[in-house]
């Protein structure tokens, strides 16, 4: 399953740490059409080894250097929003 380059910049995630390896495992749509990322990832959620491990992965999925990648909120939850800017 790949993950899309979003037009609004902005990704929901669900991250699922502590997982055999790195991948996205589906992509769920509300009512409204807002689209959220099961994301597994292995690294431990400790000390930002599975935000850092996230970000990484994100990078290498999108195309997208790793400093256009941040974290807006859910620093320390499972449920993320990311936020991609866009590379000139």
């Amino acid at each position: 399953m790949q993950i899309e380059f979003p037009k609004s910049g902005y990704l929901r995630i669900k991250v699922l740490p502590k997982s055999p390896k790195n991948e996205v495992v589906e992509i769920l749509e509300d009512a409204d059409g807002e689209k959220t990322i099961k994301i597994r990832i292995k690294a431990v959620p400790e000390k930002g080894k599975a935000n850092a491990e996230l970000i990484k992965f994100l990078s290498k999925e999108l195309g997208v250097p790793r400093d256009k990648i941040s974290i807006i909120s859910g620093k320390t939850e499972q449920l993320k929003l990311i936020r991609i800017s866009k590379t000139k």
